[in-house]
Order: C-alpha cells, then sequence, then structure tokens
C-alpha cells in the first residue's frame, strides 16, 4: 500500500514540481519588470483576494467535503449515482459561486478597503487595486468548478491530470507579464485580465479528461440530493478551518499594507518561496492519501487508517524537516539568485529574505497540518478542524500585536518579518492539537521505531545545517555575484546538503523499511 501511495505522490510531486518551477519563472518575470512598488503590491492585493476564495472554496473546504463523499458513492455505489451526484454538485456549487463572484466584482472597493485599508491613502492605488479585483475575482468561479473536475478524477485515480493544471496559471500570467500588460497603458490591469483568462483555461482544459471516464458533469440543481446536502453540510465548517494558514496570510496583508511600501511583495515573493516545497510534497501527500483514507474509513479498515497516516508522518519527517532547515540557512541566497534582478532591488532582496526566514521556520508545521487535516476529513469530521482553526488564527492575531507592533514603535527593522514569525507559530499550535486529537480519537496508533527514527533525522539536518552554513557564506558576497555564478553556487550548495543529510543517514542506520509502519 504504501508503494502505491508514494507512486502517487511521486506523480502528483512530480507535476506540482513542474508547476512550481514556473510559478518561480512566473515570479522571476514579475520582480524584473514590476519590482515591488505600488503596482505589484496592488495586483497582489487584486489577486490574492480571490486566491482566498479559492483557498476556502476549491482546495479547502470543497476538496475536503466533496473527494470523501464522493469517494464513498464510488466504493459503494453504481456509476450512474457517482453521475447524478456529480451533476447536482456542479450545478449547486456553479449557482452559488456565480452569486459570490457577482457580489465580489460589485463590493470591490469595500473588499479592497477591508483587506488593504493602507491603499486608502493613496488614491491612485486604491483605484487601480479595485479595478484589477474586478477582473480578477471571477477566477474564483472558475478554479473552484477546476477544483470539482480535479477531485473527480483524482478520486478516480488520475491524479497526474489536476496537479499538471496549475501550469496553465503560470504560463499565461507568464505570456502576459511580458507581451501583453507592458503594452497598456495600465501594465498592472494587463496582469489581471491575465488572471482572468488563465482561470478560465485551467478548467476548459480537464473537460476531455472527465469525458474519458465518463464523468463530465451536467450541471442540475442539486440540493435535494442526500449526498450534495451531505457535502453542504461537510462545507460550512471546512471554510473556515481548512485554511487558516491562508486566512493568516491574509490578515498579515492587512497589516502590512500600513508597514512600509513594498512590504506585502516582500512577504509575497517569501510566501512563494516556502510554499515551493510545500506544495511539491506537503499538498502532494494530501491529495494522494485523502482519497485512500476516505475508503478506508468507508471500508471499515482502522487498522489501515492508522498505518496509512503514520506512514505519511515518517515521510514528512524525512523531506520536510531538511527543507524547512534548508530554506532558513539559505534565505539570503535563496532570494538573491531568483529575484534580484532588474527592478528588484538589493534592500528588496534583503527585506524578503528575513520574511523567508521566519516562514522557514514554521514550514514543517505548515506540512503537517496540510497531512493531519485529511486525518479528520476522511472520517467526515470539519468540526474539529474548524476548531483548531479558530484557536490557531487568533493565536496568531495575538502574536502580531505582541511581536509587529513593538517592532513599529521601537522603529527596528523588516517589522513584517515578525508577520511571518507569527503565521509561523502559529502553524505549528495547528499541527500539534490536530495531531492530538487523533491520538485522542483513536484513528492514529503511531506504529514501532519513531524515537530512534527521530534521532537520526535530528542528527542529519544538524549535520547538512552545519554543512549549508559554511557553503553559505556572508549575503553580501551573493549580491556581488553574477547570475551565473550564483546560480552555480546555490546549487552546489543544495547539492552538497542533501549529499551531507542523505549520508548521514545512512551511517546512522536508517533504511527505507523504517519508512513503514
Amino acid at each position: 500500500m504504501s508503494r502505491k501511495y508514494l507512486r502517487s505522490t511521486s506523480i502528483v510531486g512530480g507535476m506540482t514540481l513542474f508547476s512550481r518551477v514556473l510559478g518561480l519563472a512566473r515570479d522571476m518575470v514579475f520582480s524584473r519588470f514590476y519590482g515591488a512598488g505600488p503596482v505589484m503590491d496592488a495586483f497582489l492585493v487584486a489577486f490574492r483576494i480571490p486566491n482566498l476564495g479559492r483557498r476556502l472554496f476549491a482546495e479547502g473546504a470543497f476538496s475536503q467535503a466533496f473527494v470523501p463523499v464522493i469517494s464513498e458513492f464510488r466504493s459503494t455505489r453504481e456509476h450512474e449515482e457517482v453521475r447524478r451526484l456529480a451533476d447536482g454538485v456542479t450545478g449547486t456549487l456553479g449557482l452559488a459561486l456565480f452569486v459570490i463572484t457577482l457580489a465580489g466584482v460589485l463590493a470591490a472597493p469595500v473588499l479592497v478597503f477591508v483587506f488593504a485599508p493602507g491603499f486608502a491613502d493613496t488614491p491612485e492605488q486604491y483605484d487601480l487595486t479595485v479595478a484589477m479585483l474586478r477582473l480578477t475575482f471571477p477566477y474564483l468561479f472558475f478554479i473552484s468548478l477546476t477544483a470539482l473536475a480535479g477531485g473527480i478524477l483524482n478520486t478516480y485515480g488520475r491524479f497526474g491530470v489536476p496537479a499538471f493544471t496549475p501550469v496553465l496559471l503560470n504560463v499565461v500570467l507568464i505570456a502576459f507579464a511580458i507581451w501583453i500588460a507592458p503594452r497598456m497603458a495600465d501594465p498592472g490591469i494587463g496582469l489581471a485580465l491575465g488572471v482572468f483568462v488563465a482561470g478560465l483555461v485551467q478548467l476548459l482544459f480537464q473537460l476531455p479528461f472527465l469525458a474519458r471516464i465518463h464523468v463530465v458533469p451536467r450541471p442540475k440543481w442539486g440540493w435535494p440530493h442526500e449526498g450534495v446536502r451531505r457535502i453542504g453540510r461537510l462545507m460550512l465548517p471546512a471554510l473556515f478551518g481548512s485554511s487558516v494558514a491562508q486566512i493568516n496570510i491574509l490578515l498579515d496583508t492587512l497589516i502590512a499594507s500600513l508597514l512600509a511600501a513594498g512590504s506585502i511583495s516582500w512577504l509575497y515573493y517569501s510566501d512563494r518561496l516556502m510554499e515551493f516545497p510545500l506544495g511539491v510534497f506537503g499538498i502532494a501527500l494530501a491529495t494522494v492519501i485523502l482519497p485512500g483514507l476516505s475508503k478506508q474509513h468507508a471500508e471499515q479498515r482502522p487498522e489501515l487508517f492508522s498505518a496509512t497516516l503514520d506512514w505519511a508522518l515518517r515521510l514528512v519527517c524525512l523531506i520536510g524537516f531538511p527543507a524547512s532547515i534548508g530554506l532558513f540557512v539559505l534565505a539570503g541566497p535563496i532570494v538573491t539568485t531568483i529575484f534580484q534582478y532588474g527592478e528588484f532591488t538589493v534592500l528588496d532582496a534583503r527585506m524578503a529574505s528575513y520574511s523567508l526566514t521566519a516562514y522557514a521556520l514554521g514550514l514543517l508545521g505548515f506540512i503537517f497540518v496540510k497531512v493531519l487535516a485529511p486525518g479528520y476529513f476522511a472520517r467526515q469530521d470539519t468540526r474539529t478542524p474548524v476548531r483548531v482553526g479558530i484557536i490557531a488564527l487568533l493565536v496568531n492575531m495575538g502574536l502580531n500585536a505582541a511581536i509587529v507592533a513593538p517592532m513599529v514603535l521601537l522603529d527596528l527593522p523588516a517589522p513584517h518579518a515578525g508577520l511571518a514569525l507569527a503565521t509561523s507559530i502559529a502553524a505549528f499550535l495547528n499541527a500539534f492539537l490536530l495531531y492530538r486529537g487523533l491520538l485522542h480519537n483513536g484513528s492514529l496508533r503511531p506504529g514501532a521505531g519513531w524515537r530512534p527514527l527521530l534521532a537520526r533525522f535530528v542528527f542529519a539536518n544538524l549535520a547538512m545545517g552545519a554543512a549549508l552554513w559554511w557553503m553559505r557564506g556572508n549575503l553580501d558576497v551573493w549580491l556581488a555575484r553574477g547570475v551565473t555564478e550564483r546560480t552555480a553556487w546555490l546549487s552546489a550548495s543544495i547539492l552538497v546538503g542533501a549529499a551531507v543529510y542523505f549520508a548521514t543517514l545512512w551511517l546512522t542506520g536508517f533504511r527505507a523499511r523504517h519508512l513503514r509502519a
């Protein structure tokens, strides 16, 4: 079973890696052409608002409510009943999304004021953000229906197509950023138009693959359907609980709009680098295990359910731990090598590296949340993650005040990094409470060998961190290097760090069999 999950995770991770590489290329284009100034800040706010909706409706509440139910239908009912469920969900969700999208477009001035109140002091930037949001908000409609299609495909084991689909977003945005936006009177409007087009392209791309498995939805009003009602009940609490990290980031955006110009962009670029390993590994692993856990729960196989979670947590420690250490130590070199060109200044590179360092501290917590949450959603329990999410969100808000406010009052540098640090601490709290809950309800029973395994991981990561610290050197040296030298030295550092890590694991006795519960 673990081989099957590992193979599926590799497929999703590989596709996601391709998408994330293109995402980094997209962000490099953004940084080179638009830097970290007012236009980029406006675009990021206009994109982040519907993107939050995407995390809530698409990747968040909807997917985590829809996949367990459709997996149960596929395991226990006829194919035609699965089709009727898909038809009803598509029609009901589509109508709700249309109403939400229309309301968002009409209320764009209010939304911008709520999520970026600092922009009100600069009328030109505020008006530009409003105009851009009216173009980007329909992205929520398209991408949520895309997530529905992806959930169906994942349930049928077609993981590659949904994982590849985000590649199209990056391709379209790169094309608009380079060739279309610069030719428009207002380049920001061109970027926003690219978001609209990208959402439509992603939805259309998945339809032929749905046709191959004979589940192309025919939208119908489906609220009377028992399965649709159950998904709706599961979605309501999950709307909040599944995407606490994204709500935290949005709150950070609100506060960052009140800080120095460029703070929103610095947080964005560092968050994108943190999201790279989170998406390639954490989200990929969570995507793969959710249908399996849902099936195991429906078939009443608690031992296999627990073993699947235990295996996933071991894999998180193997990959997520060194990813966190690597980002922490190499934050400055990574930001400099990838972004510090064109309009992205030396100051921008330094500021973004500070917030990336803070985000790196929480990367392991973010990944644990992604992997632990399916343990609840597969059992169709969306209430517990909500309670945990509320606690983490309140703690994050308190930490924002406790960390950022003194930094601003004392005029300390980089208060935006305090926002990232607060989000990281809240992520670990979220993960701890989810883990404790799974132990308490008996869904997770850790297998043998955890203590020596953790000892090996800690020792190997200390050795890797020391090697990376020695390779890194002073940030000023990186800033003085050219793109070729930066890339070569960063690549060498990563390869040396990986070699030290896996060699140390091997020498301490770690073998692949230790990942099995």
